[in-house]
């Protein structure tokens, strides 16, 4: 039997020398790392360990004997067991700093680019409060339906109230709606007997327009007294525009099911992003962080230096958000996405903002972009906004067989950003600059936006 430097349950001190690419303390223990949870490079802690693999262990901080200069006051600690703000622990500069590291570590690392420039990430001025959605489980707990999040890699719910990095009146709507759904007597989903009735509450909220949705996923699609219960929380929640009741009848992680019904109100709500207006429905794709999305756009535009006489391709066009953006700059803009509701809000998103020069379809990039390169669809500008898988080879193939004089690629993913971006070298086009923007304070995710020219231009 394979014999470890530590063993589980064993409290050890240790100094802690990195950050993981998700935040936690690396220690090492004659060469084995340990990864710890709420622990900043440079500090000396005793560690309880909880588990121990072939490769790595974790362990737990029972104390700390010296802080770092950089670590700050974490208000609740279930912010880092949840992993809703798993850098909370880390003062604002060093997170900026932390994910501009992360992005040059893969370029270096993954694509073998080196030489690229990673700028200094772009931050908020108040890096919380920011999320403009909340997807959060229900469960009934000591009898009381109950409203939080998991346990990180847990289906353990841990309660919670103040998730720090959401919109505050999203916060408080959660509470809200939950105590009219108690009031109602309304069961919460139990997953392990796949039994009860409510499983999530979500709630979106327009930045600008502050309207406001509520989503109440269940496991059954009879719903008593639904309709009733969607007036309630409009006259106790009167930004409350939309009420949708989604059916999930599904033993699944997965959120949402395929049917829907209006309880109240509309079907969207709309807000404003640079100034245009956007119907948003359930199911959208729409930055959680409208803030910094403008800020991340903007950036996009500037790299794309559009002229009047351009045809630009907007993959993965979600509802729209890029590319009528950028219409009123453009001769025209060529969209499409896969999920068919998103489709219909770009098309009703155009006509809302009395754009007529954007086409949008329905389709995978990666099936459309081959289609409308044997059709001569000859854009100068392609955009890129792809899910964190990153991009499809046939898209790469495709995109860069079109010859577009730029392509700016937006990446929510470092990881698959540098991959893909060593099959546009191999196809000849290439970057100088990447720059980071932080959409996502708090957490160690980051987006990235960069243009891409041919080698030779």
């Amino acid at each position: 039997m394979k014999e470890y430097p530590v063993t589980k349950n064993q409290e050890i001190q240790v100094t802690i020398i990195d950050l993981t690419h998700e935040g936690m303390g690396v220690a090492k223990v004659d060469g084995y790392p340990i990864f710890i949870e709420n622990a900043l490079p440079q500090e000396e802690v005793r560690v309880k360990i909880l588990k121990v693999g072939n490769k790595f262990g974790f362990g737990k901080v029972m104390e700390f004997i010296t802080e770092s200069p950089e670590r700050q006051t974490v208000e609740n600690e279930d912010l880092l067991r949840t992993g809703i703000a798993p850098l909370s622990h880390l003062n604002y500069a060093k997170q900026l700093e932390f994910k501009q590291h992360q992005v040059q570590n893969v370029l270096t690392k993954i694509a073998k680019m080196p030489e690229i420039k990673v700028a200094e990430t772009i931050g908020m001025e108040q890096p919380f409060g920011y999320r403009n959605k909340a997807q959060i489980p229900v469960r009934k707990i000591d009898g009381v339906l109950t409203t939080g999040f998991y346990r990180k890699n847990s289906h353990q719910l841990i309660a919670m109230e103040d998730f720090y990095i959401q919109d505050p009146a999203i916060d408080q709507a959660i509470v809200a709606v939950r105590n009219i759904l108690q009031r109602f007597n309304i069961k919460a989903y139990n997953e392990e007997a796949n039994e009860g009735f409510l499983r999530h509450i979500i709630v979106r909220r327009g930045h600008y327009s502050h309207e406001m949705m509520v989503v109440l996923v269940t496991r059954k699609p009879k719903f008593f007294k639904g309709i009733e219960i969607a007036n309630v929380i409009h006259e106790e929640l009167p930004e409350v525009v939309s009420v949708i009741q989604n059916v999930n009848e599904e033993k699944t992680n997965v959120i949402l099911g395929k049917e829907e019904r209006v309880l109240f109100g509309k079907a969207y709500i709309e807000d404003q992003l640079l100034g245009k207006t956007f119907r948003i429905s359930s199911k959208s794709f729409y930055q959680v962080n409208t803030e910094q999305t403008e800020v991340l756009y903007q950036k996009a535009i500037e790299l794309a230096d559009l002229k009047p006489t351009d045809v630009v391709v907007d993959a993965y066009a979600g509802i729209g958000t890029i590319g009528l953006s950028v219409a009123d700059k453009v001769d025209h803009v060529y969209g499409m996405e896969t999920i068919k509701e998103a489709v219909d809000d770009a098309r009703e998103n155009a006509k809302l903002n009395n754009i007529t020069n954007a086409t949008y379809l329905v389709g995978k990039a990666e099936k459309i972009m081959p289609q409308w390169a044997k059709e001569d669809v000859a854009p100068n500008v392609v955009f890129v906004d792809p899910p964190r898988k990153g991009l499809d080879q046939t898209f790469i193939e495709a995109a860069c067989e079109m010859q577009p004089e730029k392509i700016v690629y937006i990446s929510c993913n470092p990881s698959t950003m540098a991959r893909d971006l060593v099959h546009f070298a191999e196809l000849g086009y290439h970057t100088d600059n990447v720059q980071p923007v932080d959409l996502f304070p708090q957490t160690y995710h980051v987006e990235t936006v960069m243009v891409l020219c041919p080698k030779n231009a």
